[in-house]
């Protein structure tokens, strides 16, 4: 059963408490006590269009490729427009002072992005719900979708809930938020137009450089951190969810690109823990701590970061694992008594090492040491001369001989002890 509740439908269905104790069982209840919008159809889509953001995200590349088309471009212009393409990019996870706090958000209006009170909503229903339908900006709809497609269509799921509390207490992050459309304004278009303008006369560059190209990238840029971040890359830290670590990413996003660790540790002020790695707004907060103006960046523990990335590495290392071919389990070995292994070795090229009984007649004329030296144990003991009797073999041989292994000799493998187990099987990797 289902009502209207002013366009959206509300499901009736609720979970019980001992479900609710699974993370998938509070998402599916959430869902089902979630308003639903109707079905996209030809009839509505005009209605379900956010046409302001629709006019903002093809006003900015259109009014950019006008002014590449018909404006000089000026090197002052470019690199006010790089620096203030930098100025737009600074994230938080830490504390900062209220100039600091002033500063970034006076950079956040800069990029028309909305407030942000606004955006910090949606990020962490997206960190809260990351996959599911309750993820805002969700990879699993698609790439489009989750770069820009979720910002010009109403979502047929709102947003699962989250807690911004914290950000509403904050006095400047609510001034921000209440005049945002005057400080995008101001900070988006005509500060970059004013400064070239005022200093070095380039009002027009200002204007489609500094405002227009400039917002082209920023939005484009942080979009990425929601599509492309979740598509290109590997998986360093968890490969429950979809974000990934890439530098090509991190390039575009300003250090963004490791995302797989962002999701893994979103506490953490860096978005990258190696010395190598492209994380510029990192060291920008660090700078920020040095100077006095940002404390206590937060930092997940390097130990459980390290244990995160050694798992994965050992997950990796477990699928390389099972594509390989290993030697037979003793235990699913036929079993024979001396006289039956003495019969066959008659028949065949079958020696004795370890406890094993190998059919080498297919390495005879292979064997670096020559066919004779192996032919003359055809039907015997050979464990002493394998193990360092005649040449102390590499641990490539050891794994060679254990896959040509074909049975058990009775009695044998009680008396060899770790030689049963080549090196290969010594390192594998078992399941939990």
């Amino acid at each position: 059963m289902t009502v209207s509740c002013g366009g959206w439908n509300r499901g009736t269905q609720q979970a019980t408490e001992s479900d609710l104790r699974s993370q998938k069982a509070y998402i599916q209840n959430q869902l089902a006590s979630t308003p639903v919008r109707p079905p996209l159809t030809f009839q509505n889509w005009t209605k379900e269009i956010i046409w302001f953001n629709v006019i903002v995200v093809t006003t900015t590349p259109v009014a950019s490729i006008y002014g590449l088309l018909t404006t000089t471009f000026y090197w002052k212009t470019f690199a006010l427009c790089v620096a203030y393409y930098l100025f737009n990019m600074i994230g938080m996870s830490y504390n900062a002072a209220p100039v600091l706090q002033l500063f970034c958000a006076f950079a956040g209006a800069g990029a028309v992005q909305g407030s942000v009170l606004w955006w910090a909503r949606y990020h962490r229903a997206h960190h809260r719900y990351t996959d599911t339908d309750l993820d805002p900006y969700g990879a699993h709809h698609g790439f489009w979708w989750s770069h820009i497609g979720w910002m010009l269509m109403k979502p047929r799921v709102r947003p699962g809930p989250t807690d911004t509390s914290d950000l509403k207490q904050n006095r400047i992050v609510a001034w921000q938020h209440r005049w945002f459309f005057a400080l995008a304004l101001v900070f988006g278009m005509l500060v970059p137009t004013a400064v070239p303008g005022l200093c070095w006369g380039d009002w027009w560059g200002g204007f489609y450089f500094a405002g227009f190209l400039r917002l082209t990238f920023v939005h484009h840029s942080t979009f990425s951190v929601n599509s492309l971040a979740h598509w290109l890359g590997s998986t360093t830290y968890d490969d429950k969810l979809t974000p990934r670590d890439h530098l090509i990413t991190a390039l575009v996003t300003l250090g963004e690109g490791y995302h797989n660790f962002h999701h893994q540790f979103p506490m953490d002020y860096r978005n990258a823990v190696k010395w190598y790695q492209w994380d510029p707004t990192k060291w920008f907060i660090a700078i920020c701590a040095r100077l006095g103006f940002a404390s206590h960046l937060r930092v997940f523990p390097d130990m459980e970061i390290r244990k995160s990335e050694f798992s994965m590495r050992l997950k990796h290392l477990k699928r390389e694992q099972d594509r390989l071919k290993w030697p037979v389990e003793s235990g699913d070995l036929p079993v024979v008594s001396w006289d039956t292994y003495k019969a066959q070795a008659g028949q065949r090229a079958l020696v004795l090492v370890a406890g094993f009984i190998h059919d080498i007649e297919q390495f005879l004329d292979d064997h670096p040491g020559g066919r004779r030296l192996l032919e003359k144990y055809i039907g015997q003991e050979a464990t002493p001369a394998f193990f360092g009797g005649v040449y102390d073999h590499s641990n490539a041989a050891h794994n060679l001989l254990a896959s040509m292994r074909v049975g058990a000799l009775h009695g044998g493998l009680e008396q060899v002890g770790e030689h049963a187990v080549p090196p290969c099987m010594g390192l594998r990797i078992v399941s939990a």
